[in-house]
């Protein structure tokens, strides 16, 4: 996921969707840090030489290990600023007044409930505002990862914010509804709502949310589109529905991934993959990204966000009516359905999207490593994938093996170190067995 997608997703857009971050999105592509001032491993695999040796791990830098070290402390913090900031709104009784006011500036239950949510997402926004800077703009020139301005970095986080209260405003009003006509079963219509309300927001993502960050374009370099586009006749997609994306103005990071639904489902390429690796590299990329299409990842992704919605929701409701009972004194409010109960669903979302996370990043892995697979088996150049890793670690900063809590708890991919390992040995074309997705796609004729 990059940068403005994330950003989109620091603040409470909607009731009905927040738990789609439960599950780790499986579509973008290579989004895990790598390490740098990698030993001397060759990555032009333009140049002649021998394309059959094993690809070494490289060892990460100084750099990369103070980079991994301390995002994993960045992370925790960013937890317990998500945690402290509903918490502080319920226990200072600060929500309720909020309420108080939003119900004398709209009057009537629909314009309360956006008005509520209109203060509770500026107020979120300027609390989370000092960590959001330190890690979306400082921390990243800091280690030379950003090319970003400070006036675009405010824009789009600005920009974030708005299309976040303008999708609240217009949807969480739903969920409060059936808390109030259904407040035995709300969880259960609130979560069958969520997954229409995901599917919309996946189909509008590319069109509509995206572009207002970065600009999507053809691709300039027509013969590498030509063989990306013949790379996909092979795996069965049609049509033109390459993109690149100016990234450069924000990151010097490289990445890619797919996005959308149905006719609005497209790979994007970040212009700064396209300048840094060479064209069997890109190829291997784009065949992992052809795979994630080819597989249907997008909707399993969001089969499995609609099953952490579910639980998430379920549990919400069995905690929320003893939390009630105890703390109604202090919260100001004593039912579910008043919107100042906003902070204390987010808080118990944000609880029991921690314990999920593992579930729904080891889902994430799977696929990510199955979409691996499928590059592998439709270009069966093991060498670029092996060096297309080594790139990335040299050009994003991170760690090759990271430890165990992080894998379980921010993974998303598999470890560079097992990607770069599965690369250089999988192989099964070369000892007649048969491929997995081999009836997927079309090998020419050599």
């Amino acid at each position: 996921m990059d940068a403005n997608n994330k950003a989109a997703m620091r603040y409470p857009v909607m009731l009905l969707a927040m738990l789609a971050c439960l599950s780790a999105s499986p579509t973008p592509a290579a989004t895990e840090q790598f390490a740098a001032n990698t030993p001397a491993v060759s990555t032009d695999v333009r140049q002649p030489g021998n394309t059959t040796a094993p690809v070494a791990v490289p060892e990460p830098s100084e750099k990369a290990l103070q980079y991994y070290q301390s995002g994993n402390i960045l992370w925790v913090v960013s937890q317990l600023v998500g945690l402290a900031i509903p918490t502080l709104l319920l226990f200072t009784g600060l929500s309720a007044r909020m309420r108080s006011l939003a119900r004398r500036i709209g009057r009537k239950w629909f314009f309360i409930v956006g008005v509520y949510f209109i203060f509770y997402s500026v107020l979120a926004y300027l609390l989370d505002l000092p960590l959001a800077y330190y890690a979306g703009y400082v921390r990243q020139h800091a280690y030379g990862l950003s090319n970003q301005t400070f006036q675009k970095w405010l824009v789009d986080s600005l920009k974030a914010l708005a299309v976040n209260v303008v999708f609240g405003c217009l949807l969480l009003w739903l969920p409060y509804l059936l808390v109030r006509r259904s407040p035995r079963r709300w969880w259960l219509y609130t979560s069958l709502l969520a997954l229409p309300v995901m599917v919309f927001m996946m189909l509008i993502q590319p069109i509509w949310i995206a572009p207002l960050f970065n600009r999507f374009e053809p691709m300039k370099n027509k013969q590498l589109e030509a063989q990306i586009l013949g790379l996909a006749h092979q795996a069965g997609i049609e049509g033109g529905r390459v993109f690149e994306v100016n990234k450069s103005v924000d990151t010097k990071m490289v990445n890619a991934y797919v996005t959308g639904l149905f006719d609005t489902k497209r790979i994007v390429l970040w212009d700064t993959l396209l300048a840094k690796l060479d064209t069997r590299q890109v190829l291997f990329v784009m065949a992992h990204e052809m795979g994630h299409y080819v597989l249907h990842h997008v909707f399993w992704g969001i089969l499995v966000g609609f099953v952490g919605v579910l639980i998430g929701l379920y549990l919400v409701y069995r905690l929320s009516g003893m939390t009630l009972q105890r703390w109604q004194g202090r919260f100001g409010f004593d039912q579910l359905d008043d919107v100042a109960s906003l902070p204390l669903i987010l808080l118990f979302l944000h609880l029991i999207s921690l314990a999920l996370m593992p579930i729904g990043l080891a889902c994430s892995r799977y696929m990510e490593h199955e979409a691996d697979r499928f590059s592998l088996e439709l270009t069966r150049d093991n060498h670029a994938a092996a060096t297309a890793f080594v790139r990335l670690q040299s050009e994003n900063l991170g760690n090759p093996r990271p430890g165990a809590l992080y894998m379980l708890w921010r993974g998303s991919h598999p470890s560079l170190g097992e990607r770069i390992d599965f690369a250089n040995t999988y192989r099964p074309w070369e000892e007649g067995k048969p491929l997995r997705y081999g009836r997927l796609f079309e090998i020419p004729s050599q």
